[in-house]
């Protein structure tokens, strides 16, 4: 039975890249058009839209999204939630209407296909590199010029203990809001991990649950309210994770 359960792990696992890969194949002409110029980014953000939609049903994850507040169309955002599975990236797409532009790892852009157009739609940071930290303030910032919003996992990574409930968090995405004094929207993920975590034999289909909470607003902010903001952030969403392991 153990021999059967694994086999079909596999092959779910596998399933995973063939869907992602999918729509990427058949837009690809598209996808390179509008993401290869600032103009025309809102209409690749729409068809990566599709695409997070594509992956989540194709693997049998229906997701039920809560939200206290809701986005203004065409004003920037600060995006953060926990982070737990490759489906994040997905779940998060699925959530903001909003075009955004994720900061994340660089060692991403080695997955094939995907890989390409994450490297086009993302500000990539090498966590090895000070110099590539830097960058990325300098490249947050031509983006949230241009009206787009930044999605930053502030934990800086999924963390290797599948038992941490939540990560402590990393300065930079909070660092970025005060300094452009855009609102933060905290976003609590509370299935993803029990549904596609980086375990390779484990997961399976189901429901796929989020909560958009009230924004926090850093109008007024200064660097030396980051440390405050950061800890006040990650206790909504802690709270939060502990709320759903009760249910």
């Amino acid at each position: 039975m153990k021999v059967v359960k694994y086999f079909l792990w596999t092959l779910w696992r596998i399933w995973f890249y063939i869907v992602m890969a999918i729509p990427i194949l058949l837009l690809s002409p598209f996808l390179i058009l509008s993401v290869s110029f600032d103009a025309t980014y809102p209409i690749f953000f729409v068809l990566a839209r599709f695409w997070a939609k594509f992956i989540l049903y194709g693997m049998g994850f229906y997701y039920k999204i809560e939200r206290e507040q809701q986005m203004v169309k065409g004003k920037s955002y600060m995006l953060v939630a926990n982070h737990t599975s490759m489906t994040d990236i997905m779940l998060m797409l699925v959530i903001s209407k909003n075009p955004f532009v994720f900061v994340g790892k660089a060692e991403l852009t080695k997955i094939p296909v995907f890989g390409f157009f994450y490297r086009k739609s993302s500000i990539l940071v090498d966590r090895n590199n000070s110099k590539s930290r830097v960058d990325v303030f300098a490249q947050a910032q031509n983006r949230l010029n241009r009206g787009l919003s930044v999605c930053i996992f502030p934990e800086g990574g999924v963390p290797e203990d599948e038992n941490v409930l939540l990560d402590e968090f990393k300065d930079g995405a909070f660092r970025l809001a005060v300094d452009h004094q855009i609102p933060i929207v905290p976003m609590t993920f509370a299935d993803n991990k029990k549904r596609f975590s980086f375990t390779f034999f484990s997961g399976s289909p189901g429901i796929m649950r989020a909560k958009v909470h009230h924004f926090i607003e850093t109008k007024g902010l200064t660097t030396d309210d980051r440390k405050e903001l950061k800890e006040k952030v990650r206790q909504v969403i802690y709270n939060q994770l502990v709320e759903y392991t009760k249910q």
